[in-house]
């Protein structure tokens, strides 16, 4: 453990993927992190069930710098699905709880949020309720839907965006269905994959790179790092390819709805 908690010291403030391993070498838990070393830290620290298995079967620390929060939680959802660590396979299937939701008021389409179930198809998915709520928040603003119709502000009457000139008064009739439902579908337009390609462009893992993420007509294709000053026409030549899945469908989805 005095080795162990040497290795820990180590490790870099940085984004990334870590990996721990069992006395064996074995891979038992694959994690990420946007401060790698921090995140550690709290396995060792922590007195849940899952942490002190960890820190009792632990022996063996390692790591990889991504340069940014996205190409890491791609990484690591494609490193579980390949490896399976042991500590991993329960976890997974509870990361996304929460969803966002369309439904249609009185000829307005609505947003709401609530728990994943089987009932109806979530638009994306979040890990906590305040998250989720958080999200719709930044959306009605955004966009400027109605706090009323999302569900955001309780009222009889007119919502209070509508007072400060912010929300053009779908919550009263003011404004119709028609043109309120246009920008609804302008925010399910921004973050739809379907015929989507896009070359995104992060922080890479020094100065001199830049991280790729890489969808084409609405297929995740994969990730890499390339020269901060590679050719627009050479950087998909730094693309590795990775598949496709419904867990990197909702990673990219969370991304487009957060920038």
């Amino acid at each position: 453990m005095n080795i162990l908690m040497e290795e820990i010291k180590k490790l870099p403030g940085v984004p990334g993927v870590y990996f721990f391993y069992d006395k064996n070498e074995q891979l038992i838990y694959i994690g990420k992190s946007i401060n790698i070393k921090k995140r550690v830290q709290q396995h060792f620290a922590g007195k849940d069930r899952k942490s002190l298995k960890i820190q009792t079967f632990t022996c063996k620390i390692s790591f990889e710098h991504t340069g940014n929060e996205l190409i890491a939680l791609l990484y690591e959802s494609d490193l579980i699905k390949r490896h399976q660590p042991l500590y991993n396979r329960s976890q997974r299937r509870t990361v996304y709880q929460y969803g966002l939701y369309l439904q249609e008021r009185e000829g307005y389409l609505a947003f709401h949020t609530g728990k994943l179930g089987s009932e109806m198809e979530e638009i994306t998915t979040f890990t906590t309720a305040r998250e989720a709520k958080e999200a719709l928040f930044r959306i009605t603003e955004k966009y400027r839907l109605c706090q009323k119709i999302n569900g955001l502000y309780k009222t009889s009457g007119s919502c209070f965006q509508y007072q400060i000139k912010e929300c053009n008064g779908a919550c009263i009739g003011v404004e119709s269905s028609r043109d309120y439902n246009v920008r609804v579908n302008a925010f399910l337009t921004s973050i739809t994959l379907n015929k989507f390609t896009r070359l995104f462009e992060v922080f890479g893992r020094n100065e001199h790179e830049k991280g790729l993420v890489y969808i084409e007509n609405g297929v995740y294709k994969g990730f890499g790092f390339c020269p901060i000053d590679a050719p627009q026409s050479e950087m998909l030549n730094y693309i590795e390819y990775r598949q496709d899945n419904k867990d990197v469908r909702r990673i990219l989805m969370r991304y487009l709805l957060t920038h």
